[in-house]
């Protein structure tokens, strides 16, 4: 193909390269010039003209992207038909997509002039969603490439199938323990009913049964003589081992353990198993979420009818990092405020800020570490509450205990509330006992804060509490930095009595194991939420502005 500009009397049935308006008429991109379009450009004064002129074996971009279309198509794989070069690829009927992406990338280093771009492998479409697209990029193709193409394409099937869902039956095992709220039942049930209905899936009626192996595996026994294609077991507490209460459920029904674990978080905590060849999986907590996790994964494959095996499981790393962290937010961040359907949405919850600082600071002795002063004249604890007052937690309590007095002045005019804990010698429990019991019945949680942890900003702060969801079950919320838990922490009010009844010189971070299902961990960019200063040693590790000036 030759392309630049030509003499008028050399463009007769070339191709139009860019439009333009001529007189009253438009002559588009890529049409013909005929007689009549040379016509109008000379009465325009035209003298030449940029265009494409074909050579000898050139195929037109039309022809060529419908070339390539035809051995691309597949069952439930419609096209278009060829335009400007493009032909396209649509689903007929809902599924699972898989792309041969060897011989995509293969097809497309061929040539600059061929492009086929598709969806990802495994991305579930629905009727009539848009596969893939064939671009041709110039005006033709020479007729030797296109047929390397061609032949590459036939090498076999075509590289995009699609895999229709199956509507399956699914049963469901709910166990239950003391103090899992009906409620909380009632709202699993409904997710992992959208989750089946959305992949054309039936949800049988949910078994409900004690945490506990015989009665889990006697519930499924039941729902396969209901004809369940399909095994899932979501416990009242997080299943943590392939020997667990729900794993060793599917074996008391005859079944085996494949594979525990997956690298999708979250999502992590989902074991694999069958009974004969009906797949049973035990879901991870976040499956109470209707938010993506690592089970929509597993889930699509299944109901497409494609086989789940351990090494499929241990491949899925790549693209399953969906929890959210600091630098990388997910999207519903960018949502519209009103959600699409109408409704209002809801509004933020209510979360407190608690300051624990009623400790005795031991390890600084004889000095408080949270009233030393940095080179500017704040106190540790002046700049914690400030960066705390910083975040969206209201009201802001600060406990106190040890030198109350001196504390209380140190933060004078700013907008907090005083808690005093009468027997904070006993312990930091006795501290986090006294905040909790102090949070205002209109607040739906606390965020728990460090006296001595002045690095944690308040936008750290507010991405816990825009992490906090009790409708999506997230009600424990803590930071990670390269996967080490850290603190503030944020408790939803359903774990107040619990804390309340802690004792000694320990926190309440022994229910993060107890309640696995209930926690959100959120990736910080640094270790701010590691730090904490309550050794002389360690204040020389701040930032030079906010170390003190020297310790006597």
């Amino acid at each position: 193909m030759k392309f630049g500009a030509a003499p008028l009397d050399d463009a007769r049935g070339a191709i139009m390269a860019h439009s333009q308006k001529v007189g009253e008429r438009m002559i588009r991109k890529g049409a013909l010039l005929d007689d009549s379009a040379i016509a109008a450009l000379r009465e325009a004064g035209r003298q030449e003209v940029v265009c494409a002129r074909l050579e000898p074996g050139d195929v037109p971009e039309d022809i060529a992207a419908d070339r390539l279309a035809t051995p691309l198509t597949a069952p439930l794989i419609a096209r278009s038909r060829a335009a400007t070069g493009r032909v396209n690829l649509v689903a007929e009927a809902p599924g699972l997509l898989r792309v041969d992406t060897a011989r995509i990338d293969r097809l497309n280093t061929i040539d600059e002039a061929l492009t086929i771009g598709t969806l990802p492998d495994y991305a579930v479409v629905a009727r009539k969603d848009l596969l893939a697209t064939i671009k041709i990029i110039p005006f033709s193709v020479p007729g030797n490439v296109l047929s390397v193409a061609e032949a590459l394409i036939r090498q076999g099937a075509s590289p995009l199938t699609l895999h229709p869902f199956i509507p399956l039956k699914v049963g469901l095992v709910v166990t239950q323990l003391p103090g899992l709220k009906d409620s909380v039942t009632e709202k699993t049930i409904a997710i992992t009913d959208a989750r089946v209905t959305a992949l054309t899936g039936t949800l049988l009626p949910a078994i409900r049964c004690a945490h506990q192996p015989d009665a889990i595996g006697q519930a499924l026994e039941t729902l396969l003589v209901a004809g369940a294609g399909l095994l899932l077991v979501i416990g009242a507490s997080a299943v943590v081992d392939r020997r667990d209460v729900g794993p060793e459920g599917i074996v008391r029904a005859g079944g085996e353990i494949l594979h525990f674990g997956m690298p999708v978080d979250p999502g992590n905590l989902i074991c694999l198993g069958r009974i004969g060849g009906i797949p049973a999986l035990v879901l991870p907590g976040c499956a109470r979420s209707p938010s993506l996790n690592g089970i929509d994964f597993v889930l699509t494959r299944l109901f497409a009818g494609v086989p789940v095996t351990p090494d499929d499981l241990m491949r899925m790393g790549v693209g399953g990092l969906l929890k959210e962290m600091e630098t990388r937010p997910m999207p519903r961040e960018k949502a519209p405020a009103t959600p699409r359907s109408g409704a209002a949405p809801r509004s933020a919850p209510i979360v407190a800020g608690l300051i624990l600082g009623a400790g005795r600071s031991r390890r600084m002795a004889p000095h408080n570490k949270l009233l030393i002063a940095d080179k500017a004249g704040k106190t540790m604890i002046a700049r914690v509450t400030d960066n705390v007052l910083s975040s969206n937690a209201r009201p802001v309590l600060i406990v106190t205990g040890h030198q109350a007095t001196e504390v209380e002045q140190a933060l004078g005019g700013r907008p907090v509330r005083f808690v005093h804990a009468d027997d904070y010698a006993d312990g930091l429990s006795a501290s986090l006992k006294a905040g909790i019991a102090a949070v205002p019945p209109e607040c739906a949680a606390a965020v728990v804060c460090l006296g001595d942890m002045p690095l944690v900003t308040g936008r750290m702060i507010d991405r816990l509490l825009s992490m906090y969801d009790p409708h999506e079950g997230r009600l424990i919320v803590l930071p990670t930095f390269r996967g080490k838990q850290g603190n503030p922490m944020l408790w939803d009010r359903r774990f107040f009595p619990e804390i309340l009844q802690i004792g000694g010189d320990s926190g309440a971070r022994f229910l993060v194991g107890k309640y696995a299902e209930c926690v959100c961990e959120v990736e910080m960019a640094d270790d701010a939420v590691l730090r904490d200063f309550d050794t002389a040693d360690s204040l020389a590790t701040l930032p030079k502005g906010m170390r003190p000036e020297r310790i006597a």
